[in-house]
């Protein structure tokens, strides 16, 4: 692949990743079927490992099929798209870049859900956000590898 031709998708890269970063923000803290418009009078928070996985498990049946997916998988989806973007717009990436940075990022957006009370602090959420930073990150590294090979085979073809 040419220079010019990397250097735009990186550039398309880094356009995703900002539209991402805009609709995070708008779906973690305002988007008014998720409940974030409401802010509590007292600080939620959960700083035990597992409590409420397992409650969402647990309690499954009570609170509907809905409440645990978007819950459990919701917290994973929505750092897919970090992960594979941020390796997309970035030259030095890596499994441990991204496995820090989708922890640090979701460590940021508790901490923000926790003095501002929309939401609430849970390591749980980290967890499952950083395991969703590191599919990402994973399907980039899939996608990455099937586009050079793509090329490699190309530029042998020559």
């Amino acid at each position: 692949m040419s220079v010019k031709k990397t250097k735009l998708l990186r550039a398309f890269g880094k356009v995703l990743f900002l539209l991402y970063v805009v609709f995070l923000i708008y779906f973690l803290f305002l988007a008014e079927w998720y409940g974030r418009t409401e802010v509590s009078e007292e600080y939620r928070y959960n700083l035990e490992l597992f409590r409420e996985i397992k409650r969402f498990i647990v309690y499954r049946e009570q609170l509907g099929a809905f409440a645990v997916f978007a819950n459990l998988c919701g917290n994973i989806l929505i750092f897919v798209p970090y992960g594979f973007f941020i390796s997309m717009a970035s030259r030095s990436r890596g499994f441990f870049k991204t496995l820090i940075s989708s922890m640090g990022l979701s460590l940021c957006v508790e901490i923000v859900q926790l003095f501002t009370r929309v939401g609430s602090f849970d390591v749980d959420d980290i967890l499952l956000n950083t395991v969703g930073g590191v599919l990402g990150y994973i399907i980039f590294a899939l996608c990455n590898g099937i586009r050079r090979r793509y090329y490699e085979r190309k530029r042998e073809k020559r």
